[in-house]
């Protein structure tokens, strides 16, 4: 299978489809950046009845250039049963519900009271202040759509309605794991100079957490066929999706690629991409399961994983993730591209009022230095051919 272009290949995720995403109830308060996976509609109006947006005095309008008898007050969540005529005015708070035969509230500031009587020293139009009924919404009304990830405001909404529990879609769950003989796992004892500390599974465990994925932490696995058969039986039991790194190129003991091409019988989707950092990623289906063996270097492993394990974890949730490109200024200089498509981690900044990106304190080397992703980054995308870049050029990133 020859390696395919990057635009292929989102192409190609983007049309990964699951038709069976499973639904669980939670409570309301515990909803916050869940997914939707019903309609919400509105079973009343709100407000049920005309009601006061501020402190004032409740009138007909007709009486406006008059001076009005007070007969009453009317705090909020009292239903005053006194009812307006003419001539007459209630006192009345914000929250309150108008009292019947009034039209008008006029604020507090706008009058002068002296014995018992109301006169308006500044008047307002007609239904002035007055919430009318279904303001906020009207009974039978589509608030939120199925599909929406849950902020502030749709919490606010659906507690308003009374909504105590919430249907969800499930978190997906992801299987991680790294793989090498080298590789040592956080915590383990370095026993030759040849061993280096592995963050891959660390890095992705905690990138799907953030959105909201749960995680099946699986750890560091040798070099071993079989035992990286077992592990993907294993997982592929339990996870809706396994991500490993390592094992995908073209060495002796890379048996990760082999395994996931022929030994699991999954549907592969593609083996090898025209990127840089990257190129040698496998992305499967096995039933409505996913596998992706992602390269073992820690800035190509975390950079695939966001361009393309990530927005999976989104197709999971009911979701689509669209990466966030925006142009900028260059303050770099950049050759020219070759034949594949290049992310470079940049720092990106706000200089008045305008994004900018520089290579501050970022290094040149191998795929393999995660640190270029700390601080404010973003990574600078240039398509395949396309002309170096000089300071001043108005370029392309993807933001992180």
């Amino acid at each position: 299978m020859s390696k395919i272009s990057f635009e292929n290949s989102l192409e190609i995720i983007n049309n990964i489809s699951f038709d069976n995403l499973q639904e669980t109830t939670v409570s309301l308060r515990d909803s916050l950046n869940r997914v939707l996976s019903v309609d919400i509609v509105a079973d009343e109006n709100l407000p049920i009845k005309p009601t006061s947006a501020m402190d004032g005095y409740a009138i007909k309008y007709e009486d406006i250039n008059k001076n009005i008898k007070v007969i009453s007050d009317n705090p909020a969540g009292n239903e005053t049963r006194l009812k307006i005529t003419k001539g007459l005015s209630i006192k009345t708070f914000t929250g309150s519900l108008m009292p019947k035969g009034s039209d008008t509230l006029v604020p507090i500031e706008n009058i002068t009271i002296k014995d018992g009587f109301i006169k308006i020293e500044k008047t307002v139009s007609k239904g002035y202040a007055v919430r009318d009924i279904g303001e906020t919404y009207k009974k039978g009304e589509l608030l939120i759509k199925k599909g929406v990830k849950i902020g502030f405001a749709q919490i606010g909404v659906m507690a308003s309605l009374n909504i105590t529990e919430v249907k969800v879609y499930k978190k997906p769950l992801i299987a991680v794991v790294s793989t090498g003989d080298e590789i040592l796992d956080i915590g383990e004892k370095q026993r030759s100079l040849s061993q280096i500390r592995g963050s891959n599974h660390i890095t992705m465990e905690a990138i799907a957490k953030l959105h909201q994925a749960d995680v099946l932490q699986l750890g560091i696995i040798k070099d071993d066929k079989k035992a990286i058969q077992d592990m993907y039986k294993t997982a592929l039991k339990k996870a809706d999706m396994v991500v490993s790194t390592g094992g995908v190129s073209v060495g002796d003991y890379d048996f990760v690629k082999d395994i996931i091409k022929f030994e699991l019988d999954a549907n592969v989707l593609f083996h090898g991409v025209t990127i840089k950092p990257g190129q040698h990623i496998v992305v499967a289906k096995k039933g409505d399961k996913i596998v992706v063996g992602l390269p073992g270097f820690a800035y190509s492993s975390t950079v695939t994983f966001l361009l393309y394990v990530l927005p999976l974890i989104y197709k999971l949730q009911g979701l689509t993730k669209e990466f966030e490109t925006i142009k900028v200024k260059s303050n770099i200089d950049m050759p020219a591209s070759s034949n594949k498509s290049i992310f470079t981690a940049v720092n990106i900044k706000n200089v008045d009022g305008y994004f900018t990106i520089d290579m501050i304190d970022k290094k040149v080397g191998t795929s393999a230095m995660v640190t270029n992703l700390l601080g404010n980054s973003a990574l600078l995308y240039q398509k395949p051919h396309s002309q170096k870049i000089k300071k001043g050029d108005i370029v392309e990133v993807f933001k992180l």
